[in-house]
């Protein structure tokens, strides 16, 4: 089977489940088959938001993060379905113990996708006839479809697999990209998003084929590093390897910062607080996790150093959600006297896309909502400064402040 494998180079999967959480629900109860399903809150509830469905719902125009009462006009028929967290894990963890079967080069992604490395493993087969029998082993054994993608790197990989859904394999080499990719729309492509193809479609670029041929040093000005990054992936170059410790790699994140002086004014600490949790919110999305465990530090000027944690119902991310935990802390533990340095660090992180889709229903719905607020506060903050918006008792206070005489 050697043949089948490149001399130099590598064979990479990209395995996506198709409509996990529908999938499994399905898969738990046979009855759904073939029929639309959507996992969203109480049925009862108007505004409540769908999570994932199955194809058949999509067929009618049913979408993640539309409304149940709008998902429910388009298919009368719909069912919705409350979403069981640890089901999905339970199967997430069945469908990853089944690709570790094939390499040990396996890193997950995301609860419900992951990367393989087969270079190795041509006594199995071919590359074709390896993603066949894991496509089958994970149908016959959990009954849950997948997409998978054959390509020397995991950009095409990835590409690849989305490609023919559900139960779709497809191979992808370097050669093919000129045919295959490079007619696509921008707004297709791994690794962009909205913003980012428009930003490209200002400067003329539409096509995966425009940003393949696009001037460096133009994509550079306008995306800064990441520009000839998506360069080299629209012309199918890709040397990162699979990584299984990818996730791991990184422990915990946070910041800390020693005070100019000794504080005990409980506003100005707030102020302190927040701006920790925005820097750390930062850092876990540059990294790309979320946080499942929560730390607070306190030093007081007699540098007795008090270190609290708490354990979130779900992995956070935002700098909102982590002002809010760590606060809490504070005025539980806080002991009154003056504090000479803070810090917040989260731990137990978690790839953010999987831990995003381990949310509970409510706090789906709440960060659904409240992720467009956060993104534009950060962007004013990053072009104008931090302190361009506050915490409302922070701007209540020095709006007081400036009307005292």
């Amino acid at each position: 089977m050697k043949e089948y494998y490149p001399k130099n180079g590598r064979v990479i999967l990209h395995v996506d489940m198709n409509s996990f959480f529908a999938s499994v629900e399905i898969a738990e109860n046979p009855e759904l088959k073939g029929k639309p399903v959507a996992i969203a809150g109480n049925p009862k509830e108007r505004k409540g938001i769908i999570v994932t469905c199955s194809y058949e719902a999509r067929k009618y125009g049913v979408k993640t993060t539309m409304t149940v009462w709008e998902a429910k006009k388009r298919c009368p028929e719909l069912l919705i379905i409350p979403p069981h967290f640890d089901r999905y894990k339970r199967a997430s963890n069945a469908m990853f113990s089944i690709l570790r079967t094939y390499t040990p080069l396996v890193e997950p992604v995301s609860i419900d996708e992951g990367y393989l490395d087969i270079t190795s493993r041509h006594e199995l087969g071919s590359p074709l006839e390896i993603a066949g029998s894991i496509q089958q082993q994970i149908y016959a054994e959990l009954g849950l479809p997948s997409s998978i993608g054959i390509a020397p790197g995991k950009f095409l990989a990835k590409m690849a697999s989305d490609m023919k859904k559900p139960m779709g394999i497809t191979v992808l080499r370097k050669r093919d990209v000129p045919s295959v990719l490079w007619p696509m729309q921008l707004i297709d492509m791994h690794g962009v998003g909205k913003k980012t193809a428009e930003k490209l479609a200002k400067a003329g670029l539409y096509t995966i084929g425009d940003l393949a041929h696009a001037d460096r040093f133009l994509l550079k000005q306008l995306l800064g590093k990441r520009g000839p990054v998506l360069k080299e992936r629209a012309n199918g170059v890709d040397a990162r390897a699979v990584d299984p410790d990818a996730v791991h790699i990184v422990k915990s994140i946070g910041r800390s910062l020693t005070l100019p002086q000794d504080l005990d004014d409980e506003h100005q600490i707030d102020a302190v607080l927040k701006k920790l949790a925005d820097e750390t919110a930062a850092r876990l999305h540059y990294k790309g996790y979320a946080a499942a465990n929560i730390s607070l530090v306190i030093r007081y000027r007699d540098r007795k150093t008090v270190t609290r944690s708490k354990k979130c119902m779900q992995p956070i991310y935002t700098g909102q959600q982590l002002f809010e935990c760590a606060r809490a802390l504070f005025i539980r533990h806080w002991n009154g006297n003056p504090v000479r340095l803070l810090g917040i660090t989260g731990s137990d992180l978690a790839a953010r896309q999987a831990a995003g889709e381990q949310l509970s229903l409510f706090s789906y719905e709440d960060a659904a909502k409240k992720e467009p607020l956060y993104q534009t506060i950060e962007q004013l903050r990053e072009k104008f400064g931090r302190d361009i918006i506050q915490t409302g008792r922070k701007a209540s206070r020095s709006s007081f402040n400036k009307r005292r005489p």
